[in-house]
């Protein structure tokens, strides 16, 4: 019995061990002055980032997501370095632009930011490099972002191109480490090279699992960048995280992913984006529902509407039917990973209709569900998946045969992880 009681006791420590680490608090790269600043004197430095760079994730009045109430955070890194006489001399930006407030691939100009004056460069779009001349901007470059983990999140790309540059011209790379709220599983295939494209620039499954040091580290160790050449490049660590750790973000890191359940739908409802289906912008619930004027079946429905983050939503102003899945239960998503059967559900019952072609993925009204030069095959990295799916393959059956790929990654990546599995 008392062998019994010490087990007992035993697994209830270890679980609280792996929970308590969200409770203790995870402490950012930013916060750790120390291991970075004194890189910095003497030198010109750009950061790459948006608003999401916070010091140490600090929310001063209210909590975290959802957006329920108002908000203020901590200082931006750009302010704390400021502060501290460091010469920042450019900021560049992603997609989104620096204060992310820009639509979903909305081109965002350069500028100077007013709150500093410190010039920013907009990298979304055309090559998604920097111009020599601003080469001679900068010695250093600090990353702070807050990334999802996901290949179609584009923050990555930026970061990688960024490193590409740095290679070429000599500069060192800083990343100050942030948690991957989607770091617990990886899930997806590794994309198809074929494929590579600015939703996809790395041999990578869908949900890769990393945070952007752990990336950045494998990009370099691959020989990822252009003719296998390395950049100067350093991590400041997170401290007590681990890939277990439930990470909660205190501000959305785009403006469509406004809660904690949106950040675990994205990997499975952002493939709405190659569809004729609504994934919800436009709604206070992006990425937490999905559906369409012709899917008059279901008795949900919803409005999208122009707005900030969304100005020019699909089916604006008019009734879209379909799935609402705000009130879904976190820890199902979280345990099912990428669910196809979201766009199966759809798929089937929108080339169900008399006139559609289920083989074809065409609609009655001519539409190809997939659109005619599919978007969808982008964002998965292929496109056999998309052909399993028009073939009436059950969800499930798919994710069986891209979990080679998953395990591949698995080991590919071991070396370069700095935290727990």
């Amino acid at each position: 019995m008392n062998r019994i009681y010490t087990l007992i006791a035993v697994v209830a420590l270890s679980l609280t061990a792996a929970f308590s680490l969200s409770a203790r608090g995870v402490i950012l790269g930013d916060e750790q002055f120390s291991s970075y600043l004194p890189e910095l004197q003497g030198k010109k430095v750009a950061v790459f980032s948006n608003k999401s760079g916070v010091v140490g994730d600090k929310v001063l009045k209210g909590k975290g997501l959802p957006l329920d109430g108002p908000k203020k955070f901590g200082p931006h890194l750009v302010d704390v370095l400021l502060r501290k006489k460091v010469n920042v001399s450019v900021i560049f930006s992603p997609e989104h632009g620096f204060r992310a407030d820009a639509d979903a691939g909305e081109h965002v100009s350069s500028s100077i930011d007013p709150q500093t004056g410190v010039e920013i460069v907009s990298l979304y779009g055309n090559s998604g490099r920097p111009s020599a001349e601003d080469a001679e901007k900068f010695d250093v470059l600090l990353v702070d972002i807050q990334d999802v983990g996901l290949r179609f999140y584009t923050y990555y790309v930026t970061m990688y191109r960024l490193m590409d540059f740095c290679a070429d011209y000599g500069r060192k790379v800083i990343v100050l480490d942030r948690p991957n709220p989607n770091g617990f599983y990886v899930d997806g295939p590794i994309l198809d090279m074929d494929y590579k494209s600015g939703v996809g620039a790395l041999p990578i499954p869908v949900v890769h699992g990393m945070t952007l040091g752990e990336l950045a580290l494998m990009i370099n160790g691959e020989g990822w960048l252009k003719d296998g050449k390395k950049c100067q490049l350093s991590v400041v660590t997170c401290r007590n995280y681990t890939h277990q750790t439930k990470y909660q973000l205190i501000m959305p890191p785009s403006p469509n992913l406004k809660t904690m359940r949106a950040v675990y739908l994205y990997p499975s409802t952002c493939l709405f984006e190659g569809t004729v289906v609504s994934l919800g912008r436009g709604t206070d619930h992006p990425f937490e529902m999905y559906g369409s004027p012709d899917m008059k079946l279901f008795s949900y429905r919803f409005m999208p509407k122009s707005m900030p983050g969304a100005k020019k939503p699909d089916y604006q102003d008019e009734w879209c039917y379909g799935v609402n899945l705000s009130e879904s239960d976190v820890d199902r998503i979280c345990a099912r990973g990428i669910d196809l059967n979201y766009i199966i559900n759809a798929f089937s019952m929108l080339t169900s209709f008399p006139g559609a072609s289920t083989h074809e993925g065409i609609l009655p009204d001519g539409r190809h569900f997939f659109g005619k030069k599919p978007y969808f095959d982008k964002l998965m990295g292929n496109s056999w998946v998309r052909e399993l799916i028009m073939q009436g393959l059950a969800a499930e059956d798919i994710k069986v045969r891209w979990q080679p790929d998953v395990e591949k990654f698995k080991a590919q990546r071991r070396p370069y992880l700095l935290y727990e599995e």
